[in-house]
């Protein structure tokens, strides 16, 4: 029988990465195993908009959301201790990459780009996403953003054949080799 283990987070994890890597499913994964709250930076930005993030960029611009979107990680992470999944170009930014290492420690899923395009594909909730080509739109994000997200504290490659609990435990092991984000004990 598996020995039991006990964690206690003490930083914030802020998942980082692009769209399609899986930074809300596995980080829901991730605070169900430590017991700590999951938030959504995008979805808290949803509530206090009563719009969706396409309603937003669409209506206000991109720079709008990108402001909103540092005052919610700003006041997520200052809140408590928890595991925070951050839209794709959250961690582009100076700023938020600044607020995330005083906070907490930045995880990035790193997927390749063959990975996140059959995950993000058949979505129509991607606002960066509706060009006339999607697919090379997406390959040129993934090439702006790669340099940013590997500023990232702690890298986890994304596994297409592994399940989110999988991934869950890849990046709870990432995090565990970090004794002041994770303290593991029998």
């Amino acid at each position: 029988m598996a020995a039991v283990l006990n964690y206690r987070l003490k930083k914030s994890v802020a998942m980082v990465g692009m769209m399609g890597a899986g930074k809300t499913a596995v980080g829901t994964a991730v605070a169900r195993v430590l017991r700590v709250p999951f938030l959504d930076s995008d979805r808290e930005i949803e509530k206090a908009a009563h719009m969706t993030i396409a309603e937003i960029f669409a209506r206000d611009g991109e720079d709008f959301f990108r402001e909103r979107e540092t005052e919610v990680i700003e006041r997520l992470l200052k809140t408590r201790r928890c595991i925070l999944s951050t839209g794709g170009g959250a961690f582009l930014f100076e700023r938020n990459r600044r607020i995330i290492a005083e906070k907490g420690v930045a995880v990035w899923l790193r997927a390749d780009l063959d990975l996140l395009w059959s995950r993000v594909r058949h979505k129509t909730t991607r606002p960066l996403l509706r060009t006339a080509d999607p697919r090379a739109t997406l390959a040129e994000l993934y090439a702006r953003r790669v340099p940013d997200y590997a500023k990232a504290e702690i890298i986890v490659d994304a596994d297409p054949d592994f399940t989110v609990e999988q991934m869950a435990d890849r990046v709870i092991a990432a995090l565990a080799t970090h004794p002041d984000v994770l303290e593991v004990s029998p």
